[in-house]
């Protein structure tokens, strides 16, 4: 079962990658930022693989991962926030600097989170 936990996890890796990646695309763009599709479909699949190790962690004993509720609390919270964020926004010719700057913060955010929070 540890094969599909890292698995769900690359997956994981994966949606930060494109969400990150969208973003950072936005970076230079000229005429107005737009949330794009690499940005919305990072965020989701964050959130749906977050929750699935989550779920494994916890209902499979042989994993033996300690989860932190409050963390994955926070977490969880910031990623619907920015999944939220870009949905509402997925088709607006473009978004303002503030909620650009917001989607990036609360990405770097979350990345902090997970990185520090031990």
């Amino acid at each position: 079962m540890e094969l599909v936990y890292d698995l769900v996890l690359v997956l994981h890796f994966f949606g930060l990658a494109s969400l990150l990646g969208g973003l950072m695309v936005q970076m230079s763009a000229r005429d107005g930022r737009v949330v794009n599709m690499a940005m919305l479909h990072g965020a989701l699949t964050q959130v749906v693989t977050g929750l699935a190790m989550v779920g494994m962690a916890e209902a499979i004993s042989s994993l033996d991962k300690d989860i932190d509720h409050a963390k994955i609390g926070v977490k969880l919270l910031v990623a619907l926030v920015v999944t939220v964020l870009c949905w509402i926004n997925r088709r607006r010719p473009s978004i303002a600097d503030g909620m650009f700057f917001a989607l990036l913060g609360l990405t770097t955010a979350n990345v902090v989170v997970a990185v520090f929070w031990r």
